[in-house]
């Protein structure tokens, strides 16, 4: 019984690509950065291949490696979550997704006060966490929406728990994600609630992402298509707008991510367990805390002997990530990084692949694996 079990550590990229000028990024190198942290640790990692990675040269290498691993281009347009995710299954993103440097046009954010009946604060670029200590303390006396967007191509919807309730903040965001096509088709709708009395608002942990359709079919339509299971943990469901998921849970943190993931391990299914964790970026990368960051990485590198030791036969375990967001460079988004990729289990030859031209390469190793018919602009890395 076939299993692969793809986690993404988002955000976790391992240096800048030669076109990240065009992004808007320089000096970037996420991994290079947290390596330099005190509380920063990737045993394990090291002992599969990590170090042996293309452009790894600040860890420890090992000439015996226990993976395959190899660096990966992101071959779409693009630096965030959403295309990063569709890549990784397959899709490469010809042209960028919407982003509003300048904000919200009128007519969106006209129709979008019309169909809520709320006002709206602040529309243009915001640092989440930055928005709420300037925009808060209105928000809660007029009971205006706090929308904002970022360099990705994403609406967010902030509001005070006690002003609007998260399901109500749901409705709004399945609002915005109706009038959200065409042009302005942008990659994810976000509910960012949040708490606390002013100044001391805090964010909480019951975001919620209203990601657009994928524009094709992808490695999870056909696993699931050739009924097999595709269980996702974390925002995996967001991402996809559920499309190709058999089974899901939603997770709030890394640690409940690596909990889940592993309650997926012991469970009996032919297929893919595809897990986000998601702390990386949202709590680390976009907040500039390069400590948190290597603490939180030295956590899953401790983990990950528990689920290496609870890996079957036939299981496969594939590590990489979703795009770049230093937490040590000199803006707060994501950036444009190569991503590693580690792949360890019984059948996979370690060898070192190089660096490999497009993240759809995981989804043709992964559907050449489970002998899934798929066909994508990826290569398979099995040999």
């Amino acid at each position: 019984m076939k299993r692969v079990f793809l986690i993404v550590l988002d955000s976790c990229g391992v240096g800048q690509m030669p076109d990240c000028a065009d992004f808007g990024d320089r000096d970037c190198n996420t991994l290079k950065r947290i390596s330099q942290s005190a509380f920063f640790s990737a045993e394990t990692m090291c002992r599969l291949g990590l170090g042996n990675i293309d452009g790894i040269d600040y860890l420890e290498k090992t000439d015996t490696p226990s993976a395959l691993v190899a660096r990966l281009t992101e071959k779409s347009k693009g630096k965030d979550t959403t295309i990063g995710h569709w890549e990784i299954a397959g899709i490469v993103s010809e042209k960028p997704l919407p982003t509003y440097p300048d904000g919200f046009p009128h007519e969106i954010l006209d129709e979008f006060s019309h169909r809520t009946g709320k006002g709206v604060l602040c529309n243009k670029p915001y640092s989440g966490t930055d928005v709420i200590r300037d925009y808060g303390k209105q928000h809660v006396e007029t009971g205006d929406l706090i929308v904002y967007t970022s360099a990705d191509s994403v609406f967010q919807i902030a509001a005070h728990e006690s002003i609007v309730p998260p399901e109500k903040l749901y409705e709004y965001c399945r609002i915005a994600r109706e009038l959200l096509t065409g042009e302005h088709a942008v990659g994810r709708v976000i509910a960012r609630p949040f708490e606390g009395e002013y100044p001391d608002f805090r964010r909480n942990a019951n975001r919620h992402d209203f990601s657009l359709e994928p524009p094709k079919e992808t490695l999870l339509d056909a696993i699931k298509a050739d009924g097999k299971t595709v269980y996702a943990v974390g925002k995996i469901y967001d991402i996809f707008a559920g499309k190709g998921v058999s089974d899901y849970v939603f997770t709030h943190s890394n640690a409940e991510g690596m909990e889940e993931t592993l309650r997926a391990q012991k469970k009996d299914f032919c297929g893919l367990c595809f897990t986000n964790l998601v702390d990386y970026d949202m709590l680390y990368g976009h907040r500039q805390d390069v400590d948190g960051y290597a603490k939180a990485f030295a956590q899953f590198d401790i983990w990950l002997n528990e689920f290496i030791d609870g890996m079957k036969r036939d299981d496969v375990m594939m590590i990489t990530a979703d795009h770049g967001c230093d937490p040590g460079d000199s803006h707060t988004d994501h950036t444009r990084e190569y991503t590693p990729l580690v792949i360890y289990g019984q059948s996979i030859k370690p060898v070192n692949l190089g660096t490999r031209t497009s993240f759809a390469d995981i989804a043709a190793t992964v559907a050449d694996y489970l002998n899934v018919p798929f066909s994508c602009d990826g290569k398979t890395m099995l040999v």
